[in-house]
C-alpha cells in the first residue's frame, strides 16, 4: 500500500502548505494530490511542488476534463512530468453539471464518450505520433466543414520522459468505475466506505478489469480519507462531516447528484434525500448534523495507532493500494508527527506481509 497526501482546496498559506509537503516527503510520504475543483488550477501548485520536492510523486485530484481540450490536457501532462523528472500521474475526472455549466459555461454531455476518447488522444501524443483522431466527440484536425479547412495533423515537438504517463480516473457511479477499471491506471475514489466496497463497486470494478489491456498492470484503488492519530471526536471530524453534507447535498442538482446516488448506494436512502433537501434550502449546519455518524467514522481514518492499524487492514480488503490522506491535527508539528507515524504502521505491515 502506497502512503499519499491532499493539498487542501482553500489556496490559502500556500507556502506554508508546501514547506508543510516538503516535511511529509521527508516523514515518509510518497505521494502528493493536488486538488482543482473551482479553485485555484491545480497546474501551477503542481509545477510549484515538483521543484520543493526530489523523490514525491505528484497527482492531479482531479484535472476536469471539459475545460482543457484533450490535447492540452497531454501538453500540460507531459510538461509536469518533465519538470518532475518522471514524476507525475494525470488525475482526470468529468466533474459535474453544476461545475462544468455553472462555473466554465460549457456543455456537460457524454462524459463517458468524452473520458475514452481523451485518455486515448493523450497517449497517442505522449507516444510522439502525427496525431488524427476521428472519434464521436473530438476530431482532430477539425475537418474542413467545421473550420477554416486549414488544420493539419502534427506531433508533439518535445520528447516526453514517459511515452505513457499513469491516468487516475476520478469515478463514482457504476459505469464511470467500470471505465477507469478498463482503460486507466488507477481509480480515484471518493468517501470510500470498505464496509460497502464490495457490494457497491464489485460487480463494475470485475466488468471494466475484464476488457482491460494487460499492459497496464494491475489497477491502482486510492482512497482520501481525513487523518488523525487520536481519538475520535465530533469536534475533530466537523469539517469532514461538513464537507460529506455539501458533497451529498449541494454539489448537483435535486436529480443528478453523483455522491448523492452513492450515498444511497451505500445504504442510506432517507438521509441522502434530507441531507440534500435542507442543503438546498440553504440549512446547511442541520443537512452537516443529519449526515449519519456511522458514514462520518467509516469514510475518515481517526483512532490511535491499534486502530489506524485495523482502518488500513479494511482498506487493503476492500482493494485499497494507495491512502491518500487529509492530516486534521491542529499543529504543523503533530501533522507530520501522525504522517512519520503512519509511515511506521505502513512499513510494519509490509514487513509481516512478507
Amino acid at each position: 500500500m502506497r502512503l499519499g497526501v491532499q493539498l487542501g482546496y482553500d489556496g490559502e498559506g500556500f507556502a506554508q502548505a508546501a514547506e508543510e509537503i516538503v516535511e511529509y516527503e521527508a516523514a515518509g510520504a510518497e505521494l502528493v494530490v493536488v486538488p482543482e475543483a473551482y479553485s485555484f488550477d491545480a497546474v501551477s501548485q503542481l509545477g510549484y511542488l515538483a521543484a520543493r520536492t526530489t523523490r514525491l510523486e505528484l497527482a492531479s485530484g482531479v484535472m476536469q476534463l471539459y475545460t482543457r481540450t484533450p490535447t492540452l490536457t497531454a501538453m500540460t501532462a507531459a510538461g509536469l512530468d518533465h519538470v518532475s523528472g518522471g514524476r507525475f500521474s494525470l488525475g482526470l475526472g468529468a466533474s459535474g453539471p453544476q461545475v462544468i455549466e455553472g462555473f466554465h459555461g460549457v456543455a456537460y454531455d457524454a462524459p463517458l464518450a468524452r473520458t475514452r476518447e481523451a485518455v486515448e488522444i493523450c497517449r497517442r501524443v505522449w507516444r510522439r505520433e502525427t496525431l488524427t483522431f476521428d472519434g464521436t466527440k473530438y476530431r482532430i484536425p477539425l475537418p474542413p466543414d467545421s473550420g477554416t479547412g486549414l488544420g493539419k495533423p502534427l506531433k508533439l515537438i518535445n520528447r516526453p520522459v514517459r511515452a505513457r504517463i499513469p491516468i487516475l480516473l476520478a469515478a463514482m457511479g457504476p459505469r464511470n468505475v467500470a471505465l477507469a477499471a478498463e482503460i486507466a491506471e488507477g481509480w480515484q475514489a471518493l468517501f470510500l466506505d470498505p464496509r460497502a466496497a464490495s457490494r457497491v463497486f464489485a460487480e463494475p470494478l470485475a466488468a471494466g478489469l475484464a476488457r482491460r489491456d494487460p499492459e497496464l498492470g494491475p489497477l491502482d484503488v486510492m482512497a482520501p480519507v481525513p487523518f488523525a492519530i487520536a481519538e475520535s471526536t465530533r469536534e475533530l471530524l466537523g469539517r469532514h462531516r461538513a464537507q460529506l453534507a455539501l458533497y451529498i447535498g449541494g454539489m448537483g442538482a435535486r436529480g443528478r447528484n453523483f455522491s448523492n446516488d452513492l450515498i444511497r448506494r451505500y445504504g442510506y436512502p432517507t438521509e441522502a434525500a434530507r441531507i440534500q433537501e435542507l442543503f438546498l434550502d440553504g440549512r446547511r449546519a442541520e443537512a452537516a448534523a443529519v449526515v449519519p455518524d456511522d458514514l462520518v467514522h467509516a469514510t475518515a481514518m481517526v483512532g490511535p495507532a491499534g486502530g489506524i492499524r485495523r482502518r488500513l487492514d479494511e482498506f487493503a480488503s476492500a482493494g485499497v493500494t494507495t491512502m491518500v490522506v487529509s492530516p486534521l491535527a491542529a499543529t504543523r508539528a503533530e501533522r507530520v508527527k501522525d504522517v512519520a507515524e503512519l509511515r511506521r504502521i505502513f512499513d510494519e505491515r509490509c514487513g509481516e506481509q512478507r
